[in-house]
């Protein structure tokens, strides 16, 4: 009996051991534990008090509110030494918010990019809330500029949106070179500054990648809309997860739609699932935002249909036929240098290798009519090939099994 009773109570102190997590990871320093409110450190970051946050947001005042996550709400406030924050206060209610709280910190301490959201610091262990303080960002989110409440027609010019898409994947390239995956990239975690220039922020779903494995096996978590369907499906996060996240960022950055909209064809509520029909077809006048310019300038058609391609590649269900960050970053860089140099236009598109595609097979469509006097490189494959889903090694050509303009 005795030995039954202490299998089930250790069996009990395992199960809910989580629960204590704070208490038990400090370190074996007495002096070290985050046990004052205010002025300590933990984790490398400053210890502010529950009181300083609670004043600094006038008590987390409805009207101070930012915006509400998947983990938390986040308030804007002002310290006392003058400095403007923004709060997440985590969920009480949500069982993970400890471990959310966790990772936040030790990913964010990791890592210094002008485009990622900096962390000020955060409440103790022992505060009555979890409390996490970042740098306040004041322009509000890509998704508020494209389909928010800050939404107009013609307000996000192209060539801000070109640069949003290209330091965001220099955001992402700087995540994996540093063995970090994101798993949430959406336009609502694209914070932008006054100028419109990026913050990548929220990183409560965010995971360290062990760079001498494949892939991590874990249960599937992101936002709808932005899950790729892979990870869905086999339980296997890779760096291409962000990958496909972000090829839907890029299309709505060129179509101003949200990536998941109930009032849409049934086929086509997921906005992944619109664009890869449009493009494949060539119908980019039906995806792509009128109000860009796409109609009236040419150049910035030429560079929307090269941004629409890639998307194309970087939302492929194989992940092995998508590009990693790195050459997504150095294409969408060539695609904006053919806007300042349009004479290098064409070695700009080949170095890119986003034009592997056969001639136009008809010489009536507009978009065709666009790429009509380039000499294409021809497709290493015929386009009625079918998907080359036994491919090993990332390649930025697409196969598929209808024509390609």
């Amino acid at each position: 009996m005795i030995l039954v009773s202490f299998i089930f109570w250790h069996l009990y102190k395992k199960k809910y051991a989580s629960s204590n997590f704070f208490a038990r990871n400090t370190y074996s320093d007495p002096s070290s534990r985050p046990e004052v409110e205010g002025g300590s450190v933990y984790f490398g970051v400053p210890v502010y008090s529950y009181s300083e946050l609670e004043e600094a947001t006038n008590y987390f005042d409805i009207e101070k509110e930012l915006g509400n996550g998947g983990f938390g709400t986040v308030y804007h406030g002002k310290l006392r030494d003058g400095r403007e924050v923004a709060v997440k206060r985590l969920y009480d209610h949500n069982y993970r918010r400890v471990q959310q709280f966790m990772n936040e910190i030790d990913i964010l301490t990791r890592l210094r990019h002008k485009n990622l959201v900096s962390l000020y610091g955060c409440t103790s262990s022992h505060c009555r809330e979890l409390l996490l303080v970042y740098e306040y960002i004041p322009n509000g989110t890509v998704a508020d500029h494209i389909h928010g409440n800050q939404a107009t027609p013609g307000s996000l010019t192209w060539p801000t949106r070109m640069s949003i898409a290209i330091e965001t994947a220099s955001a992402l390239a700087y995540l994996h070179a540093s063995d970090i995956i994101h798993r949430d990239i959406k336009p609502n975690n694209i914070l932008l500054d006054d100028n419109f220039c990026v913050k990548v922020a929220d990183f409560g779903l965010s995971r360290l990648f062990p760079n001498d494995v494949s892939h991590v096996s874990t249960a599937p978590q992101g936002t709808p809309g932005y899950l790729d369907p892979e990870y869905h499906q086999c339980y296997q996060l890779t760096s291409k997860s962000d990958v496909y996240s972000f090829g839907v960022v890029l299309i709505e950055l060129i179509s101003s739609l949200p990536a998941v909209d109930m009032f849409r064809h049934r086929r086509e509520i997921n906005l992944a699932n619109l664009a890869l029909n449009k493009i494949e077809k060539c119908a980019f006048h039906e995806l792509i935002d009128p109000y860009l310019g796409f109609e009236s300038d040419n150049g910035v058609k030429t560079m929307i249909i090269l941004v629409a391609k890639l998307a194309f590649q970087c939302l492929q269900p194989d992940k092995e036929l998508r590009p990693s960050m790195d050459e997504v970053l150095e294409a969408l860089k060539n695609i904006q240098i053919g806007e300042d140099a349009p004479e290098d236009q064409e070695m700009a598109y080949d170095d890119a290798r986003i034009l592997n595609v056969q001639k136009p097979a008809s010489p009536d469509s507009d978009e065709v009519g666009l790429l009509r006097n380039k000499q294409l490189p021809p497709s290493p494959e015929a386009v009625t090939d079918n998907w080359n889903s036994r491919s090993t090694t990332p390649n930025f050509s697409v196969y598929t099994s209808s024509p390609w303009c």
